[in-house]
């Protein structure tokens, strides 16, 4: 359990090589948990800087104490959307805040990125995530087939 001073201290940083690990190891763990890696998955975890940072997209961390405890990724798709993908966070730390802030980082981050509009793809039953997205003002809308076998979920938060 996180503290209120220890929340207060959480910072969110920009991607840096040496984190890149942790990228992949903190959003393996919650996909393997509930689901199976997919393809596109295994993409964009192995390959974060040509998958997501040269085309034009984000990846921030989540820092206690200069330990990486949590991660998300801003997706360019096009001009002015953006995906919000691979929000992970350390299991011992959930249920803290620090997604809500990871969150609130990315929509703060796409905003400055240029973004009018934010999406997200989860599954019905990750009723945690989907309640910190609905409380960050992000809207139900209908998913489209072939995204990911997994998502029964699509959000959209219009800038």
């Amino acid at each position: 359990m996180i503290s209120d001073k220890e929340l207060k201290e959480l910072s969110i940083r920009d991607y840096r090589p040496e984190w890149r690990p942790y990228f992949e190891s903190l959003n393996r763990v919650w996909i393997e948990k509930y689901f199976a890696m997919e393809p596109h998955d295994e993409f964009l975890l192995t390959n974060p800087e040509n998958a997501i940072l040269s085309n034009g997209g984000k990846i921030l961390f989540a820092l206690l104490d200069e330990k990486v405890i949590g991660t998300v990724a801003i997706i360019k798709i096009d001009d002015v959307t953006y995906e919000l993908s691979k929000m992970g966070v350390e299991e011992s730390f959930r249920g803290n805040g620090v997604g809500k802030q990871l969150c609130a980082a990315a929509i703060s981050k796409a905003r400055a990125m240029g973004a009018s509009r934010l999406i997200l793809y989860t599954h019905s039953s990750l009723k945690n995530a989907i309640r910190i997205y609905e409380r960050m003002g992000f809207k139900e809308i209908p998913v489209e087939p072939g995204k990911y076998d997994r998502a029964d979920v699509k959000m959209e938060l219009k800038l």
